[in-house]
């Protein structure tokens, strides 16, 4: 039966979800965010496919991706000074605009997320092996005891996010201290080789013209950019675990600015650094190579650091530090989807039941679980369909949904300050200019990438589907894209005839109380 409006009372933003608050620091928050990123991981899973599109000018690309990403954390720093919910996106996008748009951003967060489990899984199951030097199983990428790993992988990362915030905080800090510091030895070795000529024939001196635009055309240049926000995706963590910082307002969207620096610097040394030692051919270490075009960080690994006991001793410190960031990333992929269908589930734009916490953890208990079992069966699908490669598209499929919802998020900041961005300089700025850039830059990528990935022949895809009777090749990325809009859209219908509550405007608008008030 239809709820009507007389039954049904705004539920405020300050009522308590039943998370911990106070658990989190700047630092922890910071960390939280940089882990979510998994610079190694994603820099062994995605790297590859960066060079293939622009060649010697992925540094470049690791630099301009970086403007948008510190637009739109800009603007997740403003709206969450007026609204720290833990559903950012969703909560600010139905605040700003309508339940619908809300709705969308909230989807394309937990689509994103889910998407990303099966390349994280399988690069962890990956390089499990590749550490106790079963190379024959970890370099087939579908074989089915990888599978068995990646899927115990999620079972135990999703059981760390069910134990509590504080313990995945904790185990953040250890993983990503272990990531950086061998990201930096990694770099240092490589470019110190190169100079003093200690280094494979393939390997070629760094030069400022890898930052120079000149010879890319826009097609290479956006698919790269594409590429490369799937490299920063995660800071917005910081974010959904808002609710669970010392200082709500500030905390979470300074954590998130913080990050984008941290992985600004990093991404552009390491990049510097593997594509001077390696090259760009399609043989060998090249890191084009397509035997390991989605793997680049193990072969490198073993190239730099050689065949001596010490050298054996980093190289398989590199091969745990991939692991490591993959596990990061799994842990904190599983934390924002659970705290985003938490605050789904409060407002009612969600099943009651995703709401559920645990009293002893303070967890969000059935989101947190859900999210993990999902993974495990797309994981499981997407890893024997065509041999394992459409979990690269995939990985690609996440860049059009991450473009959708930061950009949403720049764009909601826009209009929900609409009203004051003339009263001062700073507030034209940061809360109109500079989120609006974010939101432009990052839908004309989407726009642009989804164009590009309907035709299979672009060569941005690594599967096809051929439509029946017309033959036309359609691109692995746009039928991800697709196909995970289709299920949202399906979701959507059905919540909106259940419990119509929300999609009515009835349980979150702007009017409903926030923690902190507008000013």
């Amino acid at each position: 039966m239809a709820t009507t409006q007389s039954q049904v009372q705004p539920i405020e933003q300050g009522q308590d979800k039943g998370l911990k608050s106070g658990a989190l620091g700047l630092i922890s928050s910071t960390v939280i965010a940089t882990a979510s990123v998994a610079p190694a991981y994603s820099l062994a899973a995605t790297l590859g496919l960066i060079v293939l599109a622009v060649a010697f000018k992925s540094p470049l690309i690791a630099a301009v991706a970086f403007v948008p990403m510190i637009f739109c954390s800009i603007g997740y720093n403003e709206m969450n000074k007026a609204d720290p919910d833990c559903g950012t996106t969703f909560t600010w996008a139905t605040r700003a605009f309508n339940p619908g748009w809300g709705w969308a951003g909230g989807w394309a967060i937990v689509a994103a997320d889910i998407l990303v489990m099966a390349s994280l899984a399988q690069v962890a199951g990956q390089y499990v092996f590749e550490l106790f030097n079963a190379k024959g199983i970890g370099g087939n990428p579908a074989s089915g005891w990888v599978l068995l790993v990646g899927v115990i992988w999620i079972i135990a990362m999703t059981y760390i996010c069910y134990r509590g915030i504080e313990v995945s905080a904790n185990f953040q800090k250890a993983l990503l201290s272990i990531e950086i510091v061998m990201l930096i030895v990694f770099s240092v070795t490589a470019l110190v080789r190169v100079e003093t000529g200690h280094h494979p024939a393939v390997s070629i001196h760094p030069s400022l013209s890898w930052l120079s635009p000149s010879g890319l055309t826009f097609s290479a240049f956006a698919s790269g950019l594409i590429l490369m926000v799937f490299l920063y995706w995660g800071w917005d963590t910081a974010l959904s675990v808002n609710e669970e910082t010392k200082d709500p307002s500030k905390i979470p969207g300074r954590a998130a600015i913080l990050s984008t620096l941290v992985l600004l610097v990093t991404y552009v040394v390491v990049i510097f650094a593997a594509q001077s030692w390696a090259g760009i051919g399609a043989k060998g270490i090249g890191l084009t190579n397509p035997l390991h075009v989605g793997d680049v960080i193990s072969i490198l690994g073993a190239s730099v650091f050689g065949t001596s006991w010490y050298g054996n001793v980093l190289s398989h410190l590199l091969i745990l530090m991939v692991l490591s960031s993959a596990a990061a990333s799994t842990q904190t992929t599983i934390l924002p989807t659970a705290r985003t269908t938490l605050s789904m589930a409060v407002y009612g734009a969600l099943p009651k039941s995703f709401s559920k916490m645990h009293r002893k953890h303070l967890t969000p208990t059935v989101s947190t679980l859900v999210m993990g079992g999902i993974s495990i069966v797309l994981y499981a699908g997407m890893n024997y369909m065509s041999g394992g490669n459409v979990i690269y598209d995939a990985v690609t499929a996440c860049g059009v949904w991450i473009a959708f919802y930061y950009g949403l998020t720049g764009l909601s900041c826009v209009w929900y300050y609409r009203k004051t961005l003339t009263s001062s300089a700073r507030n034209l700025w940061m809360r109109g200019i500079i989120p609006a850039a974010g939101w432009l830059i990052l839908w004309v990528l989407g726009g642009f990438s989804m164009w590009q990935d309907w035709d299979f022949n672009t060569g941005n895809s690594y599967t096809k589907f051929t439509i029946p009777g017309l033959h036309w090749q359609v691109g692995g990325v746009f039928v991800i894209v697709l196909l995970s809009t289709l299920v949202g859209v399906i979701f959507w219908v059905y919540l909106r005839i259940v419990q119509p509550a929300y999609f009515r405007g009835q349980t979150l608008t702007r009017s409903t109380p926030t923690l902190v008030p507008d000013e």
